[in-house]
């Protein structure tokens, strides 16, 4: 192998990939830090209506779009006071589900456009199907098993707290670029390197004869797909669309397969995902017990929705 092969196979397509990653972490965070999200919220009022949801529960929504621990906290607040029955407290955290979305999507989305190009754009779209089939879920739930309310007064709750100006913005922005690129650097280089030799010296096609002969739960997956849904449950999603990146670069798999296999990744991913990153802040909000139970209504009806789109793209992608 010489330097020109190692150059143009890994050198050049590595020095890209950290350049896009860098500009659309920049934005994805400048986006999040100007809470330009929070417009979005005015909708809450009407929804709450249908769904026969409180005011403090559309509040939270609305708060959500921002800031998922103070939009638990006023849910956690409210259910102590007695304002929000036990079911109220399940449904209404379930609620925030799109919002939570909404917050990380502008960064979810250029963070993956380096990596995997045109799938990012079917893989968010995807997932964001998902929250919106989940919120729709959760509205039906709640008309059928909460009495109707009276509307209250959401955007009184949404003036209480200002959008953020630029300097603070960019502030904000670049120390959390600083935090992120580090560690994102640190899982793509070494991840990007290993497939360009491994893929190069037939550790895909021997993998590939080994998982046909002896797995058969996953063969509707190639090999080389099944290795960033290990990367994602073993490491993180980072570690997931680096390894996807790598394949599409190299021609070992179209977008569908790079889709289908970070949707799987992301279902079987989400256990430990909720008890690593989700439950430690929950329980310091919610009683242990009670933040375990959240946990888990959330992410079955993630899952559950994930899968369901996943097999629609399946079938019809």
């Amino acid at each position: 192998m010489d330097w020109n092969t190692l150059w143009h196979g890994l050198g050049w397509p590595l020095c890209r990939l950290m350049f896009f990653i860098s500009l659309g972490l920049l934005i994805g965070n400048l986006i999040e830090a100007l809470n330009w999200t929070r417009a979005v919220a005015r909708v809450a009022e009407p929804i709450t209506r249908i769904a026969h949801l409180k005011d403090i529960t559309g509040a939270s929504f609305s708060m959500a779009f921002f800031s998922g621990v103070t939009a638990n906290t006023m849910l956690a607040e409210a259910h102590e006071q007695g304002k929000l029955s036990d079911k109220e407290l399940m449904i209404s955290n379930l609620f925030n589900s799109l919002p939570t979305y909404f917050l990380h999507m502008p960064t979810l989305f250029f963070i993956t456009v380096p990596f995997i190009g045109k799938a990012a754009a079917v893989y968010v779209g995807l997932t964001l199907c998902a929250a919106f089939l989940r919120t729709l879920f959760i509205i039906g739930l709640g008309r059928l098993a909460l009495p109707p309310l009276e509307p209250g007064c959401v955007p009184c709750r949404l003036e209480e707290h200002a959008s953020t100006d630029w300097n603070a913005a960019l502030r904000k922005t670049w120390m959390r670029f600083k935090k992120r690129i580090r560690k994102i650097t640190r899982i793509t280089i070494p991840i990007f390197v290993a497939i360009f030799f491994l893929k190069r010296y037939g550790a895909f096609e021997a993998l590939e004869g080994f998982l046909g002969a002896h797995v058969s739960i996953f063969s509707w997956l190639p090999a080389e797909a099944l290795s960033i849904v290990v990367f994602h449950v073993a490491a993180e999603f980072t570690a997931g669309l680096a390894t996807a990146g790598a394949l599409l670069q190299g021609g070992s798999l179209g977008v569908r397969e790079i889709v289908l296999a970070l949707l799987l990744g992301n279902v079987l991913s989400s256990p430990m995902r909720a008890l690593r990153h989700q439950f430690p802040y929950y329980a310091g909000i919610f009683r242990p017990k009670q933040a375990l139970k959240l946990i888990a209504a959330n992410q079955t009806l993630r899952v559950c929705s994930i899968i369901f789109v996943g097999v629609v793209y399946y079938f019809v992608g």
